[in-house]
């Protein structure tokens, strides 16, 4: 992957020296809130390296976000091909993030998803790119909506992989190609 740079980012592929961070951010409850899992170190490695092969392979995927200035990984910030049968169609891609929470209100979730919407449109050509969360998890819907998503109530959803009846209902955000790039905020 040719890493991706913003003014305060870069975006990048898995190193070794990012495994104590990833497995810290998916087995932190604060950061974990609205999953119904948490990963302990062996299970953490193992997503770890299939998100690095996953990025090695397609040029992207979730990759890390490090603070430019300082070299430190901050979590994740992604563009993926999605993985929700009876919700996304074949091909559609999603963007998502995940930061240690010392990392939140700083705009770097905001400006990495930029930054990967940019990707996505211009070079990979894509049509839609949409992303979803649990009905509460305001802090994640306000992004989406800061990077001119929309919410599309009609596809609304119970998360077919969610158990827990409190996490299951998910809203969906979608953004077309020709409305970000008719957007001169980008």
């Amino acid at each position: 992957m040719t890493p991706i740079r913003t003014e305060r980012l870069i975006l990048r592929n898995w190193e070794e020296r990012d495994r104590d961070l990833f497995h810290r951010i998916n087995s932190d409850d604060r950061v974990m809130e609205f999953f119904d899992f948490r990963r302990d170190r062996e299970n953490a490695d193992v997503v770890m390296d299939r998100m690095r092969e996953e990025i090695a392979r397609d040029g992207f995927g979730w990759t890390p976000a490090e603070i430019a200035a300082t070299s430190e990984c901050i979590g994740f910030i992604g563009l993926h091909r999605a993985e929700v049968p009876g919700v996304a169609p074949e091909g559609a891609f999603e963007i998502g993030w995940r930061l240690a929470p010392e990392f939140w209100g700083n705009g770097f979730a905001s400006e990495g998803a930029r930054a990967l919407l940019d990707f996505g449109f211009d070079r990979l050509k894509l049509d839609e790119i949409f992303s979803f969360a649990v009905r509460s998890n305001v802090r994640s819907t306000a992004v989406m909506e800061r990077l001119g998503m929309r919410r599309d109530p009609s596809a609304d959803f119970d998360h077919p992989r969610v158990a827990d009846p409190q996490l299951k209902g998910h809203v969906l955000y979608r953004l077309k190609r020709e409305d970000w790039l008719a957007d001169s905020d980008h």
